[in-house]
């Protein structure tokens, strides 16, 4: 026997036992599993870019199975709870680390049509958590919102939230989403192109001014296209024609809006100031229809 051969040999010898130790060892269950189909109404599901998962797929989260995760606990004071709350919960960080492939954004939808965009820059300054607990308590027990709707089946919260930046008179504002039921992992890019303004817009800085904030509070209640939440039944064309047709009332309607249409939900937003009332009419007349 050649001696390559004869020493290729005594390695594999040497190395059996150890190889029928590693097959006997059981593999290391994953810390999350995500289901096919639903098992309550009470499962988070889970869409967008999911590793392992084909695109456009729908899995699910169980809560009992969430529970498992290792998990924060803050007190926080945000427009969800009447007082100063303890939360529990999984960070969105850390569930993206475990089920995103490729995505650079989370997106939260509720069972109103609400939503919430997530940067990885707002991932990373506020670190926001989703809720599992409050107050040690499970869901079953959860307090109502303010306004008396529920909070279940999850609520997003801040543990500390400091406003990032400003653009005239808007502040970053805080995202703190409840009765969310679904959360997306994808691209920001993807989510942003249908309200990106045209390239000839893009040097006109009033208009980028109206789409940084648009991006970030309009785009929670209103739609354009399949991006966008709709709980404002006016999509961003809808919006358009209304920038044209009555510049003034539009700007009455961000300012106060139940005033202008009485049982608005869509919150006030009296410290904007004129400049930047103008600067949310000039962004949205760029998606107003070529007759105007």
């Amino acid at each position: 026997m050649p001696l390559r051969v004869r020493w290729a040999m005594r390695l594999f010898l040497a190395l059996l036992p150890a190889l029928f130790m590693a097959a006997a060892i059981p593999s290391v269950p994953s810390p999350i599993e995500l289901h096919s189909e639903r098992s309550s109404p009470g499962d988070l599901e889970i869409g967008g870019e999911l590793a392992g998962v084909p695109k456009g797929a729908t899995r699910y989260l169980r809560y009992d199975e969430l529970l498992k995760l290792p998990q924060k606990t803050f007190q926080v004071t945000d427009d969800n709870f009447h007082t100063t709350a303890e939360i529990g919960g999984v960070t969105l960080s850390d569930l993206a680390k475990l089920l995103g492939e490729h995505a650079d954004m989370i997106v939260a939808i509720c069972y109103d049509s609400y939503r919430s965009d997530y940067s990885p820059e707002y991932l990373a300054a506020h670190d926001p958590l989703l809720v599992l607990r409050v107050n040690g308590k499970l869901r079953d027990s959860w307090p109502k919102a303010p306004n008396g709707d529920a909070l279940v089946p999850y609520t997003i919260a801040n543990p500390a939230f400091k406003p990032r930046y400003k653009v005239l008179a808007h502040d970053d504002e805080e995202q703190v989403p409840y009765g969310v039921t679904r959360l997306e992992f994808r691209n920001g890019a993807h989510i942003y192109a249908s309200i990106l303004p045209g390239a000839a817009w893009r040097e006109n800085h009033q208009v980028m001014d109206g789409y940084r904030i648009a991006r970030e509070d309009c785009f929670r209640c209103h739609n354009s296209g399949a991006e966008g939440g709709t709980m404002g039944k006016r999509a961003w064309p809808q919006l358009g024609e209304d920038a044209v047709k009555d510049p003034e009332r539009f700007r009455r309607v961000i300012h106060d809006p139940e005033k202008v249409v009485p049982g608005a939900r869509m919150p006030a937003a009296p410290n904007y100031d004129r400049a930047t009332l103008d600067a949310l009419v000039a962004y949205f007349r760029t998606f107003a229809s070529e007759k105007h």
